[in-house]
């Protein structure tokens, strides 16, 4: 089963210092339709302008996630360690677990250039764990032309960066031209976002913007018709609508 979702459907907000887009319902944005997919809770699409910061906030008990689209992404949090994070260039990802609770800030390590990035909250397996940060950078040739994976959970972690889930984060770059699967295990499904492009999913033409829910199907495929930027968030979907 496929669900599109067009780029005009999801909700935009501006506050001055940034914009965003909320496929999910989040903070004052309440949709019923939208309220999660299996264990993802919030999927936003985030852009903050040169120098902003996100002022600290706690959450806990969330897995939260960061791809970094554009720009410089910088962390800060009240977690003890004895050094500060790297700042984040494009094509990174951060996973911070919450956890039994932890304040923390997403900020742009740019004075002068924007800086735009995906932040996804997963529901933990476990609640009250111990708050942690685990990040990684991966380069636009590890995926071009492939889904590949950059967040997954502790049966499969390999090389990517590990969240506290049955859950597992993809991206792509997609040369015009270029074909890829991927394929679902039983009772899984995902969530595919156009970053940037012009892609078709099984059969549905998709641009910049747009999103797909796909749950109870074995596979997608994808063929990019222009240069393509993709992410996709695949859980245990079970018999969501």
């Amino acid at each position: 089963m496929i669900v599109v979702r067009r780029d005009p459907e999801i909700h935009d907000t501006e506050g001055g210092w940034f914009r965003a887009r909320w496929h999910f319902s989040f903070d004052d944005y309440y949709d019923p339709a939208w309220t999660q997919f299996g264990s993802l809770r919030v999927f936003n699409d985030d852009r903050l302008i040169p120098g902003a910061i996100w002022p600290l906030h706690p959450h806990r008990d969330v897995e939260g996630l960061t791809y970094v689209v554009e720009g410089v992404f910088r962390h800060a949090d009240d977690i003890d360690r004895d050094e500060e994070l790297p700042l984040l260039p494009a094509g990174s990802v951060q996973r911070m677990t919450l956890g039994s609770g932890a304040w923390h800030s997403e900020q742009n390590g740019s004075q002068t250039e924007p800086m735009r990035f995906i932040q996804i909250w997963i529901l933990p397996a476990e609640s009250g764990l111990p708050p942690s940060v685990e990040q990684r950078v991966f380069t636009t040739e590890e995926r071009t032309n492939r889904l590949l994976r950059v967040i997954s959970g502790p049966a499969r972690a390999g090389d990517s960066v590990l969240v506290h889930q049955d859950a597992a984060v993809y991206v792509s770059r997609l040369e015009p031209g270029v074909a890829a699967t991927h394929e679902f295990e039983p009772g899984r499904g995902g969530y595919l976002y156009v970053i940037e492009g012009d892609v078709t999913c099984s059969g549905e033409s998709l641009g910049t913007g747009d999103a797909m829910k796909v749950w109870e199907e074995p596979s997608v495929a994808l063929d990019a018709r222009t240069t393509s930027e993709l992410i996709m968030v695949e859980v245990r979907a079970g018999d969501e609508p």
